[in-house]
């Protein structure tokens, strides 16, 4: 017969709550996935513009932040190269440096869709996910050429 209480499963009472003094198993947390992240990464602009000039107005118009964003466009291939060898030689310890430096590094040059993809593939890192953060470079790799043509195109040549 079940229950018409409805918070009740209508199972065995020991199959909804524990017997006095033994706990149930922790249910099974599926690991995290970066499908629906992807996504949402997809939809931020490659390029803020109100980052840079935030990092303007602190730096008191120096000319430091185009110079800053000039060498982060120029290191661009540099960074790709060391992150994906890191990723593809699964070494855990380079692979968080290069992907770290450049989540906060494209984040100070307003580049929010590289820094976010960046910060997915740390969490992969960190799982120890490196089948998934290898299919993740080419993205990583397409969305940060762009980052580059755009931060070039909108900023250090309308400002140098």
């Amino acid at each position: 017969m079940h229950s018409t209480d409805p918070g009740s499963s209508g199972k065995s009472p020991a199959a909804d709550s524990p017997l006095p003094g033994v706990a149930l198993p922790a249910p099974a947390v599926p690991a995290p996935s970066v499908g629906p992240s992807l996504e949402e990464a997809g939809l931020l602009p490659l390029i803020d513009a109100a980052v840079l000039d935030e990092l303007e107005d602190e730096l008191a118009g120096t000319g430091l932040a185009q110079r800053f964003a000039r060498d982060y466009a120029a290191m661009w291939d540099l960074r790709l190269a060391r992150l994906g060898t890191a990723v593809d030689s699964q070494d855990e310890d380079s692979a968080l440096d290069a992907v770290i430096s450049l989540k906060i590094s494209s984040a100070m040059v307003g580049g929010l869709r590289l820094a976010r993809l960046a910060e997915l593939l740390e969490g992969l890192i960190r799982q120890g996910d490196f089948a998934q953060g290898q299919a993740m470079m080419a993205g990583v790799a397409r969305d940060g050429a762009r980052t580059v043509s755009e931060l070039q195109a909108t900023y250090i040549l309308e400002k140098g």
